[in-house]
Parts: structure tokens; C-alpha cells; sequence
């Protein structure tokens, strides 16, 4: 099995599942027509009937919607668990499912007191002294009610409810459990990561599956469960429109590649870690984003490399969304875009929106891994090196090799130069004319069949290229690249590199020579520190 070189070699050579689903969504779920002081006002004055709005209606609606979660929990015998501050909620959870044995079910009742904005009443006077009550926001410690559970459809979940007016709720699920359930259900044979798929017996239909999550499953999901457990409002609210609508607090859109080996994705990290630490800057995050970035445009862009253990995590943040980059279980990398505020795309914060978000959040994680791979991808690279000194054949035509350091090669790259951006192009004969004197030759000293050589040699290494109709020819866009680097390089970087630091004559004050005789002496104590042969 061969060891990748690069990023660009671990995704293309080493990869053997690729999955694009949506991870975890955390989902507001609230009244629209309750947000307001004066939509609170209106439901009790004009809905209910009552004469004044007041805190104390909001309490006797409260305590009918506690005596209904007792009846509900006593009833169907569920454990209520009161968590403490700094309990992780999630590892409670995961103890109740290993020894929950139903297909589905609520598998116990949290409770926590957290801080949210409710209503409450204070009293305000007139120009001529009378008192009377107004509704009012304020943030105040209130009860959540967590109703942790399994569905048939979509596995884990919680349903948190606020237990105070007007009763806002709260949706987490998972998309990879939705996979899962939806792979068994089908029998199509899989192995499964702690959040993720390992491998599927049928990769086609994994991947249509998790296309297949739609806002209205989610949807569906919540109503189901407001219809099973106890609900704040009453029938006769419901159907005078206060109905629960969802929006979008949090969104994970996850690319898992699978690869073949732990070792693989250790080599992917190094070479991410050390080629890509600058993509947090906000021209990198205008590619992976596809948003343009000015200097009013608010936020935070920052590249910062986590260490937990030894598993490295490579962090993008942009804004109030985030990507995540990681080795998941030493078996598969994991990008993984958060999306915490859809408003830093201009989309609606509702349900419906998810589309549009999907499509922003999976290709986010595409372009983070397009500039790792091509910007630093080293085996592209090496290969067009390769081409241009090796010899060419096409179409069974076979041309020498165009040798960096062969002089004759850089004079023909300086002289095509030239002719770049004439938009006629050159012939056999201007082009002997620019070259002959760079080698030290007359331009009758070079026959038209040495020229023709040379010309034919430039063509099939995708150089240069005939125009149609005529003995004339252009400079390519992969030629123009090809010798403007080629030229710059040894011009300015080889032949006075060189001469700073190979030659014994050289000045030994050189800045250059300085640095290489350190290295050179460094190199020769460590030898000796380690008795090897040099």
C-alpha cells in the first residue's frame, strides 16, 4: 500500500467512503404570535376573554402545564433527573439509551433552572396618578423542562421546554442517527462510527438517504412528539393559531471521508497543520465561504490549530460560523461546518430555509478542502515538473525533454517571452530571430529545420500551439505560466542563490553564506553527536 505525499494524494488515493449529511441541528421552537408585550396582551385579553393581561394569568397557565407533565411522568412511569451545574447532559443521556430496551419512547425527564426572557408584569402610573399593569420582557431564572428520548424515525432526541410564558421549546436531533435507523429499516448491512458511518454495503443509497432529510421530516418529527407529550396550549388555542413554528439556532453540515488507514490521516494533519495555518484570513475565507469580505464586513476570521492529546483539530472561523477539522476516531476526517446565525448568509432563520443552508454549509466543507488540496498540493506540482523534463509523447508523436537547467531551454523560454501578447503570434523564423543571439548565435547560424526541432518539441509539451490556418504560433495560458516561473526562478533565485553560497570565493559576509555555513555546521555536530557517517 503506498504512503500519501500530500493532502491532495490522502483524498485521492486513500479515501474509501465520502459522506455528505447534516449533523446536529438545534432548533428553536416558539409562538410567532407570542413574541411581542402586545401579542402577550392581546392573547389573554381578546383570545382568553380575561379583563386585564396580567403575570397572574401566565401563572395559572403554568401550573395547569406542570399538573400536566406529573400526570404524564407518573403515568408512564418516567425518571425525572435533576441536573447540576457543570453535569454534562449528554453522558446522562447515553446511560438511560444503553439500558432503554422499547423501539421508542421518552427514556426520562430533566430539570434545570437556566436563565431566559419571559413575561412579567410591572405596575405603571398615568399623568394623573392611577396605576395599572403592563407587560413587560425580562431575563429571569425559569425551570426547563428536558424530555430526552428515542424516535423510531430519527433515533436521540430532546425536547426542552421553557416552563414559563409563553412556553418556548427547544429541538435537538442528529442526522447520522436519522441515517442509521433509516439503513436498518432498509437492511442494508453497515458500520457505524460514534457520529458518523464507517462503511455501508450500499454507498449510493447512504448518501441518498441523507440528501433525503428534509425540513418536513424535522418538521414532522416535532409534531409528532407536541401531540404525545403534554402541551402548554389547549385545543381551543391551536386552532385559534397559536401553533409552534421552528427556526434554525444551530446547524452542523458534516463531510466524513473514510480513509484506509489511522496513518493516512496522521499525514493528512502534518501537512494541513503546516501548509495551511494562514486559511482563517479573510481573503482564504472569502474562497471557502464564496462571501465577500470588505473591510465593514463584521466578524472574526482566525485559523487556530487545537491539540487534544495528540489528536489535532484545525479550527475556521468566520463570523458566527465555524469549521472544524478533525481525526475522527483515527479512522476518518471530519470537516464539519457549524452554522450559528443563517443571517451571516442573508437567509431566514426558519425551517424552510434549510435548503439554502445545506447547500452553503456543504460547500463550505468542499472549498476548505479544494484550497488545502490545491493549494499546497505538492504532487501536481512535482508531476508538471516532471512533464516538462521528461520527454513528451502524443498522439504517438514523441518529443525530448525541455530540461530546466539545459541553457538552450531557458533562452527558448526567455525568448517566447516576447511574444505573449502579440495577438498574431510568431513565426519559425522571429522566434529564430529572438533566440540565436541569447545562445550566442547568429540568426543565419540556425537552419529552419533546428528551429522546427525546437518548435515541435514546445508544441507537444503543451507550450505553445499553431494557429489554425498559418505557420504561425501562440504562447498557451500553461505555456505563459510555465516559462514566466521557470525563467523567474533561475534567473533570480538559482544563479545568485548559487553564487552566494556554493563557490569557496564567495563573500563569507553574505547573509546567505552565513545562514548555510550554520546549517552546514550544525548538521556536521549532529552527525557527530550520533557517531554516523556522513
Amino acid at each position: 500500500m503506498s504512503i500519501p505525499r500530500s493532502v491532495a494524494d490522502v483524498i485521492r488515493r486513500h479515501v474509501t467512503l465520502q459522506v455528505e449529511s447534516i449533523d446536529r441541528m438545534y432548533l428553536n421552537v416558539y409562538q410567532p404570535k407570542l413574541q411581542a408585550e402586545k401579542q402577550a396582551a392581546c392573547f389573554f385579553r381578546f383570545h382568553r376573554g380575561q379583563p386585564v393581561a396580567s403575570s397572574a394569568l401566565m401563572g395559572v397557565m403554568t401550573n395547569e402545564f406542570l399538573a400536566k407533565v406529573d400526570a404524564f411522568v407518573a403515568e408512564q412511569q418516567i425518571p425525572i433527573v435533576h441536573f447540576k451545574k457543570g453535569q454534562r447532559k449528554d453522558d446522562i443521556a447515553a446511560d438511560y439509551r444503553r439500558r432503554f430496551q422499547g423501539h421508542e419512547g421518552i427514556l426520562f425527564l430533566g430539570k434545570a433552572q437556566e436563565k431566559v426572557s419571559v413575561f412579567r408584569t410591572e405596575k405603571r402610573s398615568t399623568a394623573d396618578g392611577r396605576k395599572y399593569a403592563w407587560i413587560v420582557k425580562s431575563a429571569t431564572p425559569v425551570n426547563q423542562f428536558y424530555f430526552y428520548g428515542i424516535d423510531a424515525d430519527f433515533g436521540p432526541f430532546f425536547l426542552k421546554f421553557c416552563t414559563y410564558f409563553p412556553y418556548n421549546a427547544k429541538l435537538c436531533l442528529n442526522g447520522h442517527e436519522y441515517v442509521k435507523r433509516q439503513l436498518a429499516k432498509e437492511g442494508i448491512p453497515y458500520e457505524a462510527l460514534d457520529n458518523g458511518i464507517l462503511s455501508c454495503a450500499d454507498p449510493k443509497r447512504l448518501q441518498q438517504i441523507c440528501a433525503d432529510l428534509s425540513a418536513a421530516k424535522i418538521d414532522a418529527l416535532l409534531r409528532k412528539w407536541l401531540a404525545k407529550l403534554p402541551h402548554p396550549y389547549t385545543a381551543a388555542d391551536r386552532q385559534a393559531g397559536y401553533r409552534y413554528d421552528v427556526s434554525i439556532l444551530q446547524a452542523e453540515f458534516a463531510l466524513t471521508q473514510v480513509l484506509d488507514r489511522p496513518q493516512t490521516g496522521r499525514i493528512f494533519f502534518e501537512e494541513v497543520i503546516r501548509e495551511n495555518l494562514d486559511i482563517g484570513r479573510p481573503d482564504q475565507v472569502q474562497l471557502i465561504f464564496a462571501r465577500r469580505v470588505t473591510k465593514r464586513t463584521p466578524g472574526r476570521f482566525r485559523t487556530r490549530v487545537l491539540t487534544q492529546g495528540v489528536v489535532p483539530a484545525l479550527h475556521v472561523d468566520y463570523k458566527h460560523t465555524k469549521i472544524k477539522q478533525y481525526h475522527k476516531e483515527g479512522r476518518a476526517l471530519r470537516t464539519e461546518t457549524t452554522i450559528n446565525d443563517t443571517r451571516d448568509f442573508a437567509i431566514g432563520k426558519r425551517l424552510h430555509n434549510l435548503p439554502a443552508l445545506r447547500e452553503i454549509g456543504f460547500q463550505a466543507n468542499r472549498r476548505l478542502l479544494d484550497v488545502q488540496r490545491l493549494s499546497h498540493d505538492c504532487l501536481i506540482g512535482e508531476d508538471a515538473f516532471r512533464q516538462l523534463n521528461e520527454p513528451a509523447t502524443v498522439l504517438r508523436q514523441r518529443a525530448s525533454a525541455l530540461r530546466f537547467a539545459d541553457p538552450l531551454v531557458q533562452a527558448l523560454f526567455c525568448a517566447l517571452l516576447v511574444f505573449r501578447l502579440l495577438p498574431r503570434g510568431f513565426s519559425n523564423r522571429e522566434l529564430r530571430d529572438h533566440w540565436a543571439p541569447l545562445v550566442g548565435k547568429t540568426p543565419q547560424s540556425i537552419t529552419p529545420g533546428q528551429m522546427t526541432y525546437h518548435l515541435r518539441r514546445l508544441r507537444l509539451h503543451g507550450l505553445i500551439e499553431r494557429v489554425p490556418k498559418s505557420h504561425r504560433y501562440r504562447v498557451t495560458d500553461q505555456g505563459w505560466r510555465t516559462i514566466l516561473f521557470c525563467t523567474r526562478c533561475y534567473h533570480r533565485v538559482l544563479r545568485p542563490g548559487f553564487a552566494q553560497v556554493v563557490p569557496r570565493e564567495a563573500d563569507s559576509d553574505i547573509p546567505l553564506r552565513r545562514r548555510f555555513d550554520e546549517l552546514d555546521k550544525a548538521i556536521d555536530a549532529w552527525l557527530a553527536d550520533n557517531e554516523l557517517v556522513a
